[in-house]
């Protein structure tokens, strides 16, 4: 973080003292090109020395904002120290006019009668003044203006920096939510069959070490192929019987093209998993449970089915389905879309997903 910020800094001041040189280069030979009358001495001398000028005086002006304007408190107190620094450059700015013209007439070649004129009169003095103020305010603008539009782009990239890490951090936080209960839950029916078959205990806790370091390895991106997620839904069905023994039919029609598709991870097993808990294990004589994933134009579907009412007790915290909900808006805001209803005896989850 250290590193791009001395990165930016170092590239907005090439890019001041670029658009310096370039900005007071245009100002000194646009006034070159009105007809006055001049030698070439005298028009060399003015664009060097206005650029030198130019160049000097403001960036005694930014100095000082820099270092005495607080941009980030804004105030009365503010504008007045950008006013009087503003005229106090705009008085150096007049001076070094004032002073090297002496100089060029002292010491430079014999002056032409329209260069003299230059140098003669109160009102040109007048008008020296006015420019000075002039040209000086209007860099004071053009820089202040720059200087609130890269502040309001700062303030806008560290907000996206800030959603970014905040939407992982919830996301993580999301994905945790998923572990621990499923870990209760498979240990606890692992524990029950131990005291009847040792060696199909062994294969489960198998099963269940592979669902939880597939868990932890992907714990920190956002999307898995679909084949990779049928893996752990066949792990997690096959501990489920466990429990349920012959009470839990499992069906899969997947579309073959989708099995390369990305999907968030954990989000079938999560919906199995709320089929098996609230639809299956009410249910005496046991049901079944559908998954289907299939394409649509451009989304994917994702529906779980399960013999069953929707009927959700009281005590229940919905985490399951809250962390569907917010990963999917976590990922893909408005675009994807999460349902559960009851159908004809059935309860039918449907998660749509965005593929473009």
């Amino acid at each position: 973080m250290l590193n791009r910020m001395e990165l930016s800094t170092r590239k907005r001041n090439i890019a001041f003292w670029v658009l310096q040189l370039l900005g007071w280069g245009f100002i000194n030979s646009i006034a070159t090109l009105i007809p006055q009358n001049i030698s070439i001495e005298m028009t060399i001398f003015s664009v060097i020395v206005g650029i030198f000028i130019g160049v000097f005086s403001t960036s005694i002006l930014r100095w000082y904002l820099k270092r005495n304007v607080h941009f980030d408190s804004f105030g009365g107190k503010e504008v007045l120290k950008i006013i009087v620094s503003t005229l106090v450059a705009s008085a150096i700015f007049g001076l070094l006019n004032v002073f090297f013209g002496y100089i060029y007439i002292k010491f430079g070649p014999e002056l032409t009668e329209a260069e003299m004129h230059m140098f003669e009169g109160y009102d040109k003095i007048m008008v020296q003044v006015l420019n000075s103020v002039f040209l000086v305010g209007a860099w004071t603008i053009t820089y202040l203006v720059i200087k609130l539009l890269l502040k309001l782009n700062q303030n806008r990239i560290e907000r996206l920096e800030l959603n970014t890490t905040l939407k992982q951090a919830q996301l993580n936080t999301l994905k945790g939510q998923i572990n621990p209960h499923f870990m209760f839950n498979s240990l606890n029916n692992i524990r029950g069959l131990m005291l009847e078959d040792v060696e199909k205990s062994r294969e489960m806790l198998t099963k269940l070490s592979e669902i939880i370091r597939y868990s932890l390895t992907k714990n920190n991106i956002n999307d898995i192929p679909v084949r990779e997620e049928l893996e752990v839904v066949d792990n997690y069905i096959d501990l489920s019987k466990i429990q349920f023994e012959d009470r839990l039919e499992f069906v899969k029609q997947v579309e073959e093209e989708t099995l390369d598709l990305r999907i968030p991870p954990m989000i079938i097993q999560l919906l199995i998993e709320n089929a098996a808990k609230h639809g299956i294990s009410n249910l005496k004589n046991g049901g079944r449970i559908l998954l289907a994933i299939f394409k649509r134009d451009k989304d994917l579907f994702i529906e779980v089915r399960n013999t069953g009412k929707l009927n959700i007790s009281e005590d229940s915290t919905k985490l399951g389905l809250k962390n569907i909900e917010q990963r999917l808006k976590l990922l893909y805001a408005d675009k994807a879309s999460f349902k559960l209803e009851e159908i004809s005896d059935e309860v039918v989850a449907e998660i749509k997903i965005p593929l473009a």
